[in-house]
């Protein structure tokens, strides 16, 4: 009988180690606020994700932090999408996207963001397409506020 509890007691504390460190795979997100500097461009912005139900991301409080030649401030449309590829004690990876476009008749500059997500860090490539002057590429790295 006391092999038996013995037993029982081992395979309950081993039970409840294997659980501790680890995170669920579904719980990582991006949610917060971020910060983003664009190589070969005087374009800057902020921002705040939140992931929404599967890949895709609300992003709300968008704002330029340099001037936006290309695009009025308060006339832009923004999307995003991000894929977790793993969340290892709440450093999450992943693949991310976004798109920033000009909401005005006669502007037609669209900004799209393509990276992957390693913690509080996003870093890829950009590309802006729209208007004569309105065009250019190279990469960029956003950061969560608490980082930047």
């Amino acid at each position: 009988m006391r092999k038996q509890i013995g037993i029982i007691v081992f395979l309950a504390l081993g039970l409840t180690m294997a659980g501790c460190g680890t995170g669920s795979p579904g719980s990582g997100n991006i949610n917060g606020t971020w910060v983003a500097t664009l190589s070969n461009s005087a374009y800057s912005f902020s921002t705040t994700f939140t992931q929404s139900s599967g890949s895709g991301i609300s992003v709300t409080n968008f704002t330029f932090t340099s001037t936006a030649p290309c695009f009025a401030s308060d006339a832009t449309a923004e999307t995003g999408s991000f894929t977790l590829m793993g969340n290892s004690n709440g450093n999450v990876t992943g693949s991310f996207g976004m798109t920033i476009t000009t909401e005005l008749s006669g502007i037609n500059s669209v900004l799209t963001l393509i990276g992957t997500v390693n913690g509080n860090t996003i870093s890829g490539t950009w590309n802006l397409t729209g208007s004569t002057g309105c065009t250019g590429n190279g990469t960029f790295t956003l950061q969560t506020s608490a980082a930047a």
